[in-house]
């Protein structure tokens, strides 16, 4: 199996302590060009259709993200029952989408990166959405979301530790077309902890993220 290129970890490793919740740290391995960047959201599942696309979806302007046929990103106990707590999972959500379809289309200024990231976050989105083009990959798939949990700080901030699964997910060359399904000694499973600001639209933006691939709470 092969991943997406595990660069996410490296960009952001600095940025560990301006998040809320503890036990999540920075990676700082080298990149492989058969792993994948660790990534890339609120019903149990969700699947993507053929084109990817943006349009206005409510009142506060979410953008509409149909992926590709070939990407499907599944979310495990993506709802609560808590109202708020759920606001910010659907936009975690949106925002890990909007992050795949910044990938996939090969554009660093895709509308929904500066819609659901904001400040640190925004600038570690661009870098993680340049990596993939400087290394010429895309990728197809599917990842598994699972295992969230919501920490609410007052009325406008949040913090959101989930888990990822890409063992099914695979490097695409972006020129070619070829999938890379070579064997990685990489895990596929990858914990992150984002911190999330409501805005004065009352979307949920990232301003911060790290992650940790391998970590042992996610395995299994």
């Amino acid at each position: 199996m092969t991943r997406r290129l595990r660069l996410l970890t490296t960009l952001t490793a600095g940025t560990a302590t301006a998040l809320l919740l503890a036990g999540c740290g920075g990676g700082g391995d080298n990149s492989k060009s058969n792993d994948k960047i660790a990534g890339a959201d609120t019903d149990t599942s969700s699947s993507a259709s053929p084109s990817a696309s943006a349009s206005t979806a409510d009142a506060a302007g979410r953008p509409k993200i149909t992926l590709p046929s070939d990407v499907t990103d599944t979310y495990e106990d993506w709802k609560t029952g808590d109202a708020t707590k759920d606001a910010v999972l659907a936009d975690t959500a949106g925002r890990i989408d909007a992050i795949n379809d910044a990938i996939l289309r090969g554009d660093t200024g895709a509308p929904g990166l500066s819609f659901y990231y904001k400040d640190k976050g925004l600038t570690q989105a661009v870098a993680w959405v340049k990596a993939y083009l400087d290394s010429n990959l895309s990728f197809t798939g599917t990842t598994r979301y699972y295992a969230p949990k919501i920490t609410l700080s007052g009325d406008s901030t949040a913090s959101v530790v989930y888990c990822s699964d890409e063992s099914k997910g695979f490097n695409k060359n972006r020129k070619t077309g070829k999938v890379d399904k070579s064997p990685s000694d990489q895990s596929p499973y990858v914990l992150y902890n984002t911190r999330l600001e409501k805005n004065e639209k009352g979307v949920w933006q990232t301003s911060n993220l790290i992650s940790k691939r391998g970590d042992k709470s996610c395995a299994g």
